[in-house]
């Protein structure tokens, strides 16, 4: 090239990114289309999030509807007896370092729950609702069996009667009954956090 001739302009790449793209349907949770950005089978979120328990907000995910007052009665007495954790997830729990993060610990328990507690081979829906329930009803009693552990060598039983998994969580965590608010900003808490469309994992690999 001369010295009197000059480069040529550069031209960014007008990107579209993932515009318009489909990654799946799902019934589940819509965000950033109507009312508040975000529902939960047709439900606007602040309709639900102050207003309901998250064993409701659990049972409309999973189970597809809000359950009635029989219905979440039963639905509570079921994840109640789902808490416990089998003495190999325990074992594994207890080999985790204190500085471990909390979700490397989640998925450490869930991983070893699942070889101790493995799935039947036909993968049926009934089945994998009753998943979906252990793994609510078992993911604090893992976080912190693992906390407990960890911090001061105590092996502590993860089987409450608190009647909520917000309610079991604070009980573990402070080993007393916890107050009612605190409960309430739980359930607020996890109603939030409950559904929000596709993980980034799981849209990279559908998109992909």
């Amino acid at each position: 090239m001369s010295a009197n001739e000059s480069a040529p302009a550069f031209k960014p790449k007008k990107s579209v990114a993932l515009s318009g793209v489909p990654a799946g349907n799902t019934a589940l949770c819509s965000v950033g289309r109507s009312g508040n950005d975000l529902n939960y089978r047709g439900y606007d979120i602040l309709e639900i999030a102050d207003h309901c328990e998250f064993e409701e907000i659990a049972h409309l995910l999973v189970h597809g509807k809000l359950p009635n007052a029989a219905q979440l009665a039963n639905y509570k007495l079921k994840l109640k007896s789902l808490r416990g954790l089998p003495q190999a997830v325990k074992g594994a729990l207890e080999c985790i370092p204190a500085a471990a993060h909390p979700m490397d610990v989640m998925r450490t328990g869930c991983s070893v729950l699942g070889t101790a507690l493995p799935e039947k081979d036909d993968h049926n829906q009934p089945g994998a609702r009753d998943i979906a329930d252990r793994l609510m009803a078992s993911f604090g009693s893992m976080l912190l069996y693992w906390y407990h552990y960890s911090q001061n060598g105590r092996r502590i039983d993860v089987e409450t009667d608190d009647d909520s998994i917000g309610g079991h969580f604070l009980h573990l965590l402070h080993g007393k009954a916890p107050r009612e608010s605190w409960v309430r900003a739980m359930h607020t808490s996890l109603n939030l956090y409950a559904e929000h469309e596709f993980n980034a994992s799981t849209f990279a690999c559908r998109v992909v």
